[in-house]
């Protein structure tokens, strides 16, 4: 309960100043209003006694002297150790005539109770947590407002003890004296709303908490089985918080507060990451993939839309870490302050968990007793340490090469004189021949163009490969395919690309009779593993003479890209044979708009193009919708293999040998929860020794591979291909 005075007092001096009461019609310089005089308390006890004056009738004079009486509160209580002007401009009928009362004085150094004053407010001793002692007030200075207690607790979001009435304002002009509402602010005037607002607040930080304890990492995993559980890490946070002092407390729970916070937005990182990657998010490597979700996003949404997401992103993040913290926080500080309650709590929710993590009780298949995030940090740190063993085990690896130090003229002796073609096609992976909604246009594609070559005097045979990557960072497939080497992580991709280990186009390179060349439009800036991968001539999207419109991230549909390849290399005179590694980008996400083909004479620069792009779907119409994804990814794989096709049987001729293959599985939304990494690839050749070569590797026939065809990891081909043509071991 807080009190506060109303009168002016002198402080303390040597000596008492003789009393004297001012004339009703003279007031004294500087008092608004006719008062009781300050009175010296340094001779013994305070002096609280009232002017007569004020409970004098009009008219009377006021007595010189009489017994003391104190003012009174908002409860019709004396205060304590405070002097009160009472002064009522209309005082009630007989007030005068009663007899006052004694002031009762608490001898000297003893603290009346229920007064607060000289009171200690400390919360570890009693346990109860959050509630302030009301401490009487002295009166303000002027011009000051009164600074009483709001009924707020330490942590001022929880609901702590309400004070009591305030004492009533004074009738003098310029007193200070507030209401009860300027005390107890807005809680006082709005209870019941206050104590709503309060509930709400605690319940939606119980269900964030909850929220971050039991977060799964993958999309699929979200369903309402996996958040009725008792996790163990909320049981030994209460039981932490029920024996920690105040500030310790506090200090505890922000930091597993932020901890906690920090660990959701991994887990979010991991749900996004196993969307489009198939893996979870590594904390050493994957912060270098942020600058090109960053280029993607603009390819797809401009540079608005980019920068809006990335705000987004920012924002989201920050409210995370700020949100769940505050959250612990206050049900920690929710726990302290109802300490038996919560005691109880947590030992019947320590026993339900013991039961249930002995017996393995479950519900649709997951277990009640959770230690998610005990086990969630564990998996990071063995991530860690996993990536930093991997990276010194993988430098050694790399510098062992079966093929290193085969002579030049040992290595690929049975392809001299051909035209070498390797082709990657952006995101084509086993679901785009398999899945229900892909597979019926991909296979007649497949189909049909398998019968343009037998027309034209090819043929194919096909098998499989497991990618080192899914959904993304096709990178990684390139450099896995090329080199032998299994590169499934950005850290193993810039040791290898730094170092001199020998690739397909390198070994091609090295025998002095191909020249070798890449068309790569996905690459729009400066590329230093031209020279790892042994490619003598680049041409990049600046290179290829394009003036049409970009497909999204695409910066020119395939069939574009295959023509300038035939009119700047394949189609002029060369003294060599060319070795060249192409990569075909339009069936890259997300798939909208789609080119189409167009007749070969009106290709051009590529501006036939831009009705096609206009007329097509934009990102946004498709990317939130799974089926909708699937059917377009599906006619992306078609326009690609197409456009491949088609170049092949125009300007391929007998001394032509192309091998094509996909480099990674679409994302997760559209190849389908834990779809395997496997891609299609194929040799296409017009002479049958080529293909007589790999008789025994089991493939199929055609340009489709069977089920049950051969798989291989993908760095398992580079040794295979040389050897079967010809290329003689020296490591």
């Amino acid at each position: 309960m807080s009190f506060t005075s109303s009168s002016r007092q002198l402080p303390n001096t040597d000596e008492t100043p003789e009393r004297e009461t001012p004339e009703p019609d003279a007031p004294s310089p500087g008092i608004e209003q006719p008062g009781p005089a300050p009175q010296d308390a340094s001779a013994g006890a305070p002096d609280h006694t009232r002017d007569a004056a004020t409970d004098a009738e009009p008219g009377q004079d006021a007595p010189s002297s009489g017994p003391e009486q104190p003012a009174p509160t908002a409860e019709g209580q004396p205060a304590v150790g405070t002097a009160h002007d009472t002064t009522d401009p209309e005082p009630e009928r007989g007030a005068t005539d009663a007899e006052p009362e004694p002031v009762v004085r608490a001898p000297e150094g003893e603290v009346p109770a229920g007064s607060g004053a000289g009171s200690s407010s400390d919360e570890d001793d009693g346990g109860d947590d959050g509630e302030e002692p009301v401490s009487v007030s002295s009166p303000p200075s002027a011009g000051h407002a009164d600074e009483g207690t709001d009924g707020s607790t330490d942590e001022g979001g929880d609901e702590g003890g309400e004070t009591g009435p305030a004492a009533p304002a004074a009738g003098g002009v310029g007193e200070a004296a507030p209401p009860s509402g300027r005390v107890r602010g807005w809680r006082g005037r709005y209870p019941v709303a206050a104590t709503v607002l309060a509930w709400t607040v605690t319940g939606l930080a119980a269900v964030l908490v909850l929220f971050a304890l039991l977060m799964p990492g993958k999309a699929d995993q979200f369903h309402p089985a996996q958040f009725l559980r008792v996790p163990v890490e909320a049981v030994f946070g209460a039981a932490l918080v029920l024996v920690l002092p105040r500030r310790p407390r506090i200090a505890v729970s922000a930091v597993a507060g932020l901890a906690l916070g920090v660990l959701t937005v991994l887990n979010l990182l991991d749900v996004g990451f196993n969307e489009y990657l198939g893996r979870g998010f590594n904390v050493v490597l994957d912060w270098a993939l942020f600058s090109d979700a960053q280029a993607y996003l603009q390819d797809t949404f401009g540079g608005g839309g980019a920068l809006g997401i990335a705000i987004l992103a920012v924002v989201l993040v920050i409210a995370v870490l700020a949100l769940v913290t505050l959250s612990v926080v206050r049900l920690g500080s929710l726990v302290a302050r109802n300490s038996e309650v919560a005691t109880r709590a947590t030992l019947v929710a320590a026993i339900v968990w013991v039961t249930c993590a002995a017996l393995g009780v479950q519900v649709t298949g997951v277990p009640i007793a959770s230690e998610h995030v005990a086990l969630a940090v564990q998996d990071r740190a063995h991530r860690v340490r996993d990536t930093i063993r991997d990276e010194a085990e993988f430098q050694k690896i790399a510098k062992k090469d079966t093929f290193a130090n085969t002579p030049p003229d040992q290595l690929l002796t049975d392809l001299r004189g051909k035209d070498m073609m390797i082709t990657f096609i952006e995101s084509y992976g086993r679901s785009a021949i398999e899945d229900p909604v892909m597979a019926p246009g991909v296979d007649a594609t497949l189909t049909a163009e398998n019968k343009k070559l037998t027309g034209a005097g090819f043929a194919a045979k096909s098998g499989w490969l497991t990618s080192a990557t899914y959904g993304g960072s096709s990178w990684l497939g390139h450099s896995t395919f090329l080199s032998g080497l299994w590169i499934n992580n950005q850290q193993r991709y810039r040791t290898v690309t730094a170092g001199d280990h020998l690739t397909l186009p390198g070994a091609f390179r090295k025998t002095g009779d191909w020249d070798t060349v890449g068309v790569m439009p996905g690459v729009q800036k400066a590329w230093p593993e031209q020279k790892f991968y042994g490619i003598d001539k680049l041409y990049d999207s600046r290179d290829l003479g394009y003036r049409g419109p970009k497909f999204s991230w695409s910066t020119m549909p395939d069939q574009y890209a295959l023509t300038a390849f035939e009119r700047l290399v394949h189609g002029k005179k060369h003294d060599k044979p060319l070795m060249s590694t192409i990569i075909l980008t339009s069936s890259h996400q997300p798939w909208a708009p789609i080119p189409r083909t167009v007749p070969q004479d009106q290709v051009g620069d590529g501006s036939v193009y831009d009705a096609i792009e206009k007329a097509g779907k934009r990102p946004g119409d498709i990317i939130t919708d799974a089926r909708k994804s699937k059917e377009e990814y599906g006619k992306s794989i078609q326009y690609s293999v197409t456009s491949l096709i088609d170049y092949l049987v125009k300007y391929g001729d007998k001394n032509t040998v192309l091998i094509f293959l996909g480099d990674h599985q679409p994302i997760a939304r559209v190849s389908g929860d834990h779809a395997s990494r496997d891609v299609p690839v194929s040799i296409v050749a017009k002479d049958p020794k080529v293909l007589d070569r790999i008789a025994d590797w089991g493939w199929t026939d055609g340009l489709r591979p069977e089920h049950n065809a051969p798989v291989w990891k993908m760095s398992a081909f580079r040794d295979r291909f040389l050897t079967a043509y010809g290329s003689t071991p020296h490591s």
